[in-house]
């Protein structure tokens, strides 16, 4: 019988015990320091992973690099996570790393773990303490480094949105041990000090070891403390820290925490001029309607004849024309008062000219307003006068002035002709002054 060898290419070997490596070993973490590292143009990381006795080369590969907030460097104590293979083209033995953490980082994480459950069963994460952004800060405090890039991505935001806006930028450690006791006192002071109205907390991204500042207790105790609202913009939109937890709005990046803050002048600007336009079209809306109003009793009172009517129509038009000032002054002070809370509110935009322009034709439409108003109440008065004196010259009354009596019977009817009156018959004669009773003693009809 004749034996049959196996034989395999070196090719096919490697391949094999690649695939042994890869199947036989479940992913793993590895603790060492780095050394030999390298990086080609492809973007690959190379190194060497040692102990005091013994030696691991790895690969991180491009891919895997990204989202890592923590970069291989000679020297430094990391724990590895991967999976043994083999680098088939020479037979090496290698580990292929998936990710890596500082040494002692997953121990930062347990204690950030227990910090956060202790705080949260204490209430420090409680909605209900949460206190709301203000609308329109008048004074905007930043505590951060002030040469991190933080501050400068803050700041350029607030320029952009309302640099009229004063920002006080309190200084502090956001890395290190010094780090959580300035902040503290940073935003203990801000508290203190009458200036500010809401506060920023922030600073760029980092490892759980660079952030680990802002998850101190002694930080969430001193921003749950705060009476000045804080929203907190630390690292990037996955960091988290304690502080986020506690502060009353968490911004996902120190330049969304600035937005949050500001209102944009721009918005504010807009919405003054839609509301100027507004208030000319009340005011010429309110003078067409009591315009039409006195219009519609001008021509009510053309159609009453008598005096006493006529009289008492005059006297209600008085009491409209008093009411319409009333109620014009009163529009015109609601308005103004309303301009007045929008001017205080844009005090911190400084759109100064244009509230002082508003104020200046404001001023001119009030005067126009009631020149026209009382330009129309003498044309009234001038055309009641005129319908008054035409009345007047048709009245019985005024024949009754120029010495011509009326004779009325016991029915207060007009005794025109002699027939009318019987002898003894008792009648009423109207003068101008006053009326005379008479008794008919004789009746001569005219021949």
């Amino acid at each position: 019988m004749t034996n049959q060898r196996l034989v395999l290419s070196v090719s096919q070997l490697n391949a094999d015990v690649n695939q042994l490596l890869l199947q036989g070993f479940p992913a793993l973490w590895v603790e060492g320091e780095i050394s030999n590292l390298s990086r080609p143009s492809s973007g690959h990381y190379y190194f060497v992973l040692k102990d005091s006795q013994a030696q691991l080369r790895c690969a991180l590969f491009r891919p895997k690099t990204l989202g890592q907030h923590l970069k291989p460097e000679n020297g430094s104590k990391i724990l590895a996570y991967g999976r043994i293979g083999l680098y088939e083209s020479r037979g090496d033995y290698q580990f292929i790393v998936e990710r890596l953490e500082a040494a002692g980082e997953g121990e930062l994480q347990r204690r950030f773990e227990e910090l956060k459950q202790r705080l949260a069963a204490s209430g420090l994460f409680a909605n209900e303490s949460k206190k709301a952004l203000p609308r329109f800060p008048r004074c905007i405090g930043i505590i951060t480094s002030p040469t991190g890039a933080a501050v400068q991505d803050i700041l350029k935001v607030l320029q952009r949105r309302c640099p009229q806006i004063p920002v006080l930028i309190y200084p502090v450690a956001v890395q290190g041990e010094a780090a959580a006791p300035q902040i503290v006192r940073a935003l203990q002071q801000a508290n203190r000090d009458p200036l500010c109205e809401v506060l920023i907390l922030a600073r760029g991204g980092g490892a759980l070891e660079d952030l680990w500042a802002f998850n101190e207790a002694s930080v969430a105790e001193a921003i749950y403390a705060s009476t000045l609202p804080i929203i907190s913009g630390i690292g990037h939109e996955i960091d988290f820290t304690i502080a986020d937890f506690v502060a009353d709005v968490r911004a996902p990046t120190p330049s969304v925490a600035a937005e949050l803050v500001s209102a944009d002048s721009a918005s504010l600007n807009a919405q003054l001029n839609h509301l100027k336009a507004q208030m000319q079209r009340s005011i010429q809306q309110t003078l067409s309607s009591h315009t039409q109003q006195l219009t519609q009793l001008y021509q009510r009172l053309q159609r009453q004849h008598p005096l006493q009517h006529l009289q008492q129509k005059a006297q209600r038009l008085d009491e409209l024309e008093l009411r319409l000032q009333r109620a014009l002054k009163l529009r015109l002070e609601r308005m103004r008062l309303r301009l007045q809370i929008l001017e205080q509110r844009l005090q911190w935009q400084n759109p100064e000219p244009q509230i002082q322009q508003l104020q200046t034709q404001l001023q001119q439409n009030y005067q126009q307003l009631f020149r026209l108003i009382e330009h129309k109440l003498i044309h009234q008065h001038q055309a009641l006068g005129l319908q008054a004196a035409r009345l007047q010259a048709y009245s019985p009354l005024a024949t009754l002035e120029r010495g011509y009596a009326l004779v009325l019977d016991t029915k207060q009817q007009v005794i025109k002709h002699v027939q009318q009156a019987a002898l003894e018959e008792i009648v009423q004669i109207r003068l101008q002054d006053g009326s005379l009773t008479c008794q008919v003693l004789a009746t001569k009809p005219q021949v």
